[in-house]
């Protein structure tokens, strides 16, 4: 897998899944997530880096992918084996999907 780059204009897409999540589930979930993209999303064509990041106060989740193409993130989608993994994240937490692309990043000066 390679490393996470956010850049603007370079093509590349992110699926970025915001989770709702009860406090006691989110390790459960975050570990769920882990296991789905260790076995099977970062082995997808397309498939850049594949970010999980957790909330401080448990309640959310954050499932940060990147792609090389929208039709690489269907593609994946669609997958059965991915799809086990999506159906046990929703059972965890509340999922709110959405592709994206970047607009703009800032950087402090040096």
């Amino acid at each position: 897998m390679s490393e996470t780059i956010i850049r603007t204009d370079d093509g590349t897409f992110a699926m970025i899944n915001v989770f709702e999540v009860e406090p006691e589930k989110q390790q459960e979930l975050a570990e769920v997530l882990s296991e789905g993209a260790e076995k099977f999303i970062r082995h997808r064509p397309g498939c850049i880096s594949v970010n999980i990041m957790t909330s401080l106060d448990g309640k959310r989740l954050v499932y940060y992918a990147q792609w090389r193409s929208k039709a690489e993130i269907k593609a994946t989608m669609g997958d059965p084996d991915v799809q086990v993994y999506r159906d046990r994240a929703a059972a965890l937490g509340k999922p709110d999907p959405h592709a994206y692309t970047v607009f703009a990043v800032h950087h402090p000066e040096s």
